[in-house]
């Protein structure tokens, strides 16, 4: 395609335009892109971590090595090393009532040295985070009876694959790492369909179902042995007040031993739904359910006829004249 001067101009004309737009110190037109965090960076983290949590069942096609523990020592080095410098440049966010346990940053010198610190914290949770994941792997393979064995949980279930980036996340966020925490599970929402917020606190023995639409609330505090079904949202009723709601309890506590299935929605940082209880497809419930309750949402009347009913109106033959039974639902 040969470009001719008129074009060139017209074109120069679009590229200047678009510059200039840069120019009006509005947040989206930052130029600092070497100051934020790198997205690909902390979904590579992301990877790394799945395989020294499970290390068994994800292979590094760049290294290799007979000794697993070789493997292992490099990745998780890997890990504290890349973890270290994304953590340096998101510190920066940071305000005086967020401080992260490694003490606050006084000037760019002491990043690399707190962001270090916070890293190693970080990996020293490695072993309880398997722990809790283990739990979630036994209720899973407990509760879905089409589940062959571990094996396929661990390599094909979105559900647990969002619960163990979550809890890595949630880990991050307990340390007050700022922004890092948001950007993992907003990768597992990216390729599961399922949004849990870090901040969410989630107990053992966590079991989510086919799992797609999932929303799950920052301040949302959730007990052991709880099961939850595609299409749950534990919300807040009302976002309206902006951020003066910032650190405010906005999403529902679920206690142990409950199940949620599909479509429901729970909203409301003071609605309670209490051990045992069992919420029933599409239930919208913003008040609090006592303990061993039955949740569920009355079933529209069923309606058949057959053609031998009066009012039926046998619809059009596109069965070749086969003698079928007619019936339709109201």
């Amino acid at each position: 395609m040969t470009v001719n001067t008129g074009d060139a101009d017209r074109i120069k004309g679009v590229v200047d335009g678009i510059l200039q737009d840069y120019n009006q110190g509005r947040d989206i037109d930052k130029m600092s892109v070497f100051h934020q965090p790198d997205k690909e960076a902390v979904t590579s983290i992301v990877n790394k971590m799945i395989r020294i949590i499970y290390p068994g069942y994800y292979r590094d096609k760049l290294f290799k090595s007979y000794n697993m523990d070789s493997n292992l020592n490099v990745w998780i080095e890997d890990v504290i090393y890349n973890l270290s410098k994304q953590i340096a440049l998101v510190l920066q966010y940071q305000n005086e009532n967020d401080q992260s346990d490694c003490g606050c940053v006084t000037d760019e010198a002491d990043l690399d040295e707190q962001a270090l610190c916070i890293s190693i914290k970080f990996c020293q949770q490695i072993p309880k985070i398997r722990e809790y994941l283990d739990t979630d792997l036994e209720a899973t393979l407990q509760g879905d009876p089409a589940a062959l064995n571990k094996d396929e949980i661990i390599l094909s279930y979105p559900g647990l694959l969002a619960t163990t980036i979550n809890r890595m996340a949630h880990e991050l966020y307990l340390l007050n790492v700022p922004l890092i925490p948001r950007m993992m599970t907003e990768y597992a929402h990216s390729i599961t369909g399922i949004d849990i917020h870090p901040a969410a606190t989630i107990g053992k023995y966590f079991f989510i179902d086919h799992g797609t639409g999932i929303v799950v609330g920052s301040t949302t505090i959730i007990g052991e042995n709880v099961k939850i079904y595609q299409g749950v949202t534990i919300g807040a009723l009302s976002t309206s007040g902006g951020q003066s709601l910032r650190g405010v309890k906005r999403h529902p506590t679920i206690e142990d031993n409950v199940t949620i299935y599909s479509g429901a929605s729970i909203l409301g940082g003071e609605t309670v739904i209490g051990h045992g209880s069992v919420i029933g497809s599409n239930a919208f419930i913003t008040k609090s359910i006592p303990a061993n309750a039955r949740v569920t949402i009355k079933n529209q009347e069923l309606v058949m006829k057959t053609s031998g009913d009066r009012g039926f109106e046998e619809p059009e033959d596109n069965n070749n004249g086969q003698d079928d039974t007619w019936f339709y639902v109201i």
